[in-house]
């Protein structure tokens, strides 16, 4: 799986700093590009974060928040979401913002039909250390929350600041 993770990261073809500006949930931020320009909605690769509407979704981006606000990072990008995010790893002073995500649990790694996520190894070991969301019997992968309820349809501020 790292290995896997490793050939991806190394695949992205565009890699830039940025100060993070404003965390919509625990897995979408808007980056401005410290060479300038316009501030970029980034969707990190490799975790599905609650979202903001179900449980562990607030706390999900408080800890983003807590984490990123006003902080410098990397952005390695190569493509772009259905939502016109970019889809990019973020790395803080050389750190995997994703991996800690998963790792503290505030998301899961994003796994696709049978493959497992990138962060998979992480998941479990918050799961059996019963970390964050991993911690409660109503988490649910947002995937399925979205099947089962439906899009949050709540008004939350998604512009930066």
């Amino acid at each position: 799986m790292l290995v896997t993770l490793l050939l991806c990261l190394s695949a992205f073809a565009h890699a830039w700093p940025g100060i993070v500006t404003h965390v919509s949930d625990g897995d979408t931020v808007w980056v401005q590009p410290l060479q300038g320009g316009e501030a970029h909605k980034v969707r990190l690769l490799g975790i599905d974060a609650p979202e903001i509407c179900q449980p562990w979704g607030p706390q999900s981006r408080a800890a983003l928040h807590a984490a990123l606000q006003g902080q410098v990072v990397e952005v390695r990008a190569r493509t772009r979401d259905s939502y016109g995010r970019l889809l990019a790893q973020l790395t803080r002073q050389g750190n995997d913002v994703g991996a800690w995500m998963v790792g503290q649990g505030y998301a899961w790694s994003y796994s696709y039909k049978n493959n497992a996520g990138p962060y998979e190894t992480l998941q479990l070991q918050a799961q059996t250390q019963h970390l964050g969301l991993f911690s409660d019997g109503r988490a649910l992968q947002p995937r399925w929350f979205r099947k089962r309820f439906g899009s949050c349809h709540l008004p939350t501020p998604d512009t930066p600041h």
